[in-house]
């Protein structure tokens, strides 16, 4: 066998994210690393999905929060049109609004920024493998998540044009949790509970928790308490 045959290719990766301080520093600290090499950087998701066309990587390292494209999408579009490169998500997030949908879009891996390089080399080499490319953290959040059980039924549809998450929210609200509480159950933070919040404030014309509860009630979503 020649060293060209015994020697293993390096995996090329292409760096998405709109902070320039932060793509560049990800592109400089694998460019340090055995077994990867950067080949482009995009600065949002549209660029991203372009350059894998032009460059066809191996992997991108996807950031989610982004403008024009946002990670979540650049994935979707990347897997459907590109099969042959693997996303990791590489972000600050780790919280379920982030990391089902980009999972459910196609990421084979998903990292946050916290991650050492050697982390990340891990999570490319994992998802080239065939394997996911999953921080122990994310690993565990999602066992946690299959074993939990299915969340009850509401009774009736969501009202008032609410999205299901709204929804479970207001329902743990009307079953007397503080934000913190839901956060916790939700397993999110309590910035997201509070936006879910006013998100189902803002439709349904509510005021305040005691409200809240009451439009919970009338609307069949809580049973009512046992007098």
């Amino acid at each position: 066998m020649t060293q060209a045959e015994g020697e293993k290719k390096p995996a090329r990766v292409v760096v998405a994210d709109d902070q320039t301080v932060v793509r560049e520093g990800i592109a400089m600290l694998l460019g340090l690393l055995p077994g990867v090499e950067v080949v482009g950087a995009a600065a949002d998701g549209e660029e991203a999905v372009r350059l894998v066309g032009e460059l066809a990587p191996d992997v991108v390292l996807m950031d989610l929060r982004m403008p024009r494209c946002d990670g979540v999408e650049a994935t979707r579009r990347i897997r459907a049109q590109y099969p042959g490169t693997q996303v990791v998500v590489l972000t600050t997030f780790a919280d379920d609004d982030s990391l089902f949908p980009a999972l459910r879009a196609g990421a084979r891996g998903y990292l946050t920024k916290d991650a050492g390089g050697d982390e990340i080399v891990r999570a490319v080499e994992s998802v080239l493998s065939g394997e996911a490319g999953l921080s122990p953290s994310v690993q565990r959040r999602l066992l946690e998540r299959l074993s939990e059980p299915e969340p009850r039924p509401a009774a009736t549809e969501s009202p008032d044009g609410l999205t299901a998450r709204e929804t479970e929210v207001l329902v743990l609200i009307a079953e007397g949790l503080s934000n913190q509480e839901i956060a916790r159950k939700l397993h999110v933070s309590t910035a997201t509970v509070k936006t879910h919040i006013n998100n189902l404030f803002a439709k349904t014309g509510l005021k305040d928790r005691a409200q809240a509860v009451r439009y919970a009630y009338a609307k069949g979503l809580v049973p009512p308490p046992v007098a």
